[in-house]
């Protein structure tokens, strides 16, 4: 194999491995220059609208993505933004209010029942506002869910699925998904597993909809439930809980212990009627498109 056919298929495009490396680059080269641009922009902002404690960040992080994503799609790819499902399409209320409302049932459901079950107890909460907590907590959980999104079923999806198919591509996504919790607190084996398989969830709803939207909204859902809501941590990670919260008082394997409710069966078995309606939903569009 020459120099040319290591980095360039038949065809005449980049190979998929390059493509995804090409997407890596631009996406840390964006990140330096976002946090020197953006985050004193965003410091100022969030200042001028008076909400103090947001993460900066993860708004960094959501920029550089969105920015890695285009420069793939048009300098490398010369492809549109429908191929990595963020066209004006994708974007139909419709698709997104599905991915919300799947979301938010798909854990908000099983940790209504483990609080009716008293697996998971109520205690006192910090100080402060409840209100003023959840513009903060949305504030960062808006970017932070449509980062990971990007970063795994946007632009890196879109290239394996070309490469090796949808089934292949949701697997490797969805593992790698789950890899990248490996670093928070209170992670386990079975903790790691059932991230793989909210991202196969999520996946199942990128593929149901096309519409990476829908999986945003479906992600920030699941999280607004379990932090806003419920004041229960998220994927270990504890956030500011006025007025109440929300801890294990039952088997880690139903309330998934100091990871919170995603890290529990019944989660997961939520998780899995998600991806069933999903499906459903999925052959209900191609059988509309077929008689149409």
């Amino acid at each position: 194999m020459n120099a040319r056919r290591l980095f360039y298929a038949d065809a005449g495009g980049l190979r998929a491995p390059w493509r995804i490396v090409v997407f890596s680059l631009a996406t840390l080269v964006a990140f330096l220059v976002c946090a020197v641009v953006l985050g004193p922009l965003l410091v100022q902002f969030f200042t001028l609208l008076g909400v103090r404690g947001v993460s900066i960040d993860v708004w960094i992080e959501c920029a550089a993505l969105l920015i890695g994503t285009a420069v793939a799609l048009r300098y490398v790819d010369k492809r549109p933004w429908r191929d990595v499902w963020l066209d004006r399409d994708a974007a139909r209320p419709a698709l997104i209010g599905f991915g919300f409302v799947l979301g938010g049932l798909a854990i908000g459901i099983p940790t209504a029942m483990l609080i009716a079950g008293r697996w998971l107890r109520e205690t006192g909460g910090g100080p402060g506002s409840w209100w003023g907590a959840a513009i903060r907590l949305t504030l960062m959980l808006v970017p932070a869910a449509l980062a990971e999104e990007l970063a795994t079923r946007g632009y890196i999806l879109s290239v394996l699925r070309g490469w090796w198919g949808w089934s292949w591509a949701i697997v490797v996504t969805s593992v790698a998904f789950g890899l990248l919790h490996l670093a928070n607190a209170g992670a386990t084996t079975g903790s790691l597993v059932l991230v793989t398989v909210a991202g196969l969830f999520l996946a199942a709803v990128v593929y149901a909809t096309r519409s990476l939207y829908a999986a945003w909204a479906a992600h920030f859902a699941w999280n607004w439930t379990m932090a806003v809501l419920f004041h229960t941590a998220v994927s270990g990670l504890p956030f500011e809980a006025p007025r109440y919260r929300y801890v294990d008082a039952g088997p880690d394997w139903a309330t998934g212990g100091v990871w919170g409710p995603e890290g529990g069966v019944p989660a997961g078995l939520g998780m899995g009627a998600g991806v069933g309606i999903a499906y459903a939903f999925a052959r209900r569009a191609r059988s509309r498109r077929e008689n149409t």
